[in-house]
C-alpha cells in the first residue's frame, strides 16, 4: 500500500461508520470494534475499495446497500463466518488486513477517502501490463523498420539481377508494411 494512514485516522472513522451506519451482519460490526480497540492490529489493517490479489480481505456491507453481508478471503478460501475471520486475526496479528466496505454515498465520502489506501498490488500489474504493450509496440516498430531496410536491399539486389517476379513480391510485401507503420 502506498499511503500510509495512522492508528487514530483508522480508529476515528471506525467510530464514526458504526455510530452513522449498521452492518447487515452484527457480528461484522464487532469485529469493527475489536479492530479499533486493538492499536497493534488496527496498524495492521487497510481499507481499500480494489481488493484482487490481496492475501487477507474483509468485505462488509450496511443494511443501506444490497451486497453480501459479510465476507472474508484468505489464501483464495472464502467465508462468510465471522468468527473464522476473528480467529486468523487474532491469531496472526502481523498480517496485512484489508478491507472493503460497501456503503450507501460511499464514493462521495470524505471520512472514507480520508482512510482509503490504493491496491498496489494491481496498480503495479495494470502498470506492468502497460510497460509490456509499450515494449511490444517498440519491438514491433523496430523489427518492421530492419524489415523494411531489409526489403530495400533485396529489391536493389533483384532489380540489378533483372528479376522482375521477385522485384514485384518485394514490393507488393513493402506496401504492406507501409501501410501498417
Amino acid at each position: 500500500m502506498g499511503e500510509v494512514i495512522n492508528i487514530a485516522e483508522k480508529k476515528g472513522f471506525i467510530k464514526w461508520f458504526l455510530e452513522k451506519y449498521e452492518l447487515q451482519n452484527k457480528e461484522a460490526e464487532w469485529l469493527l470494534q475489536y479492530l479499533a480497540s486493538n492499536d497493534h492490529i488496527l496498524e495492521m489493517v487497510h481499507f481499500i475499495d480494489n481488493f484482487k490479489n490481496l492475501p487477507k480481505t474483509i468485505l462488509m456491507s450496511t443494511k443501506c446497500v444490497q451486497m453480501t453481508p459479510f465476507k472474508f478471503y484468505k489464501n483464495r478460501r472464502v467465508t462468510s463466518d465471522v468468527e473464522k475471520a476473528f480467529l486468523d486475526i487474532h491469531n496472526n496479528p502481523k498480517e496485512d488486513i484489508y478491507i472493503g466496505l460497501f456503503f450507501k454515498d460511499k464514493s462521495t465520502c470524505p471520512e472514507y477517502a480520508a482512510v482509503l489506501e490504493t491496491n498496489v498490488q494491481v496498480d503495479t500489474k495494470e502498470t506492468d501490463a502497460l510497460i509490456g504493450l509499450q515494449a511490444e509496440m517498440i519491438l514491433d516498430h523496430v523489427l518492421r523498420k530492419c524489415r523494411i531496410e531489409k526489403l530495400y536491399e533485396q529489391i536493389d539486389r533483384s532489380l540489378a539481377e533483372n528479376n522482375r517476379q521477385l522485384f514485384f513480391e518485394l514490393t507488393d510485401e513493402l506496401k504492406k508494411l507501409q501501410k501498417l507503420g
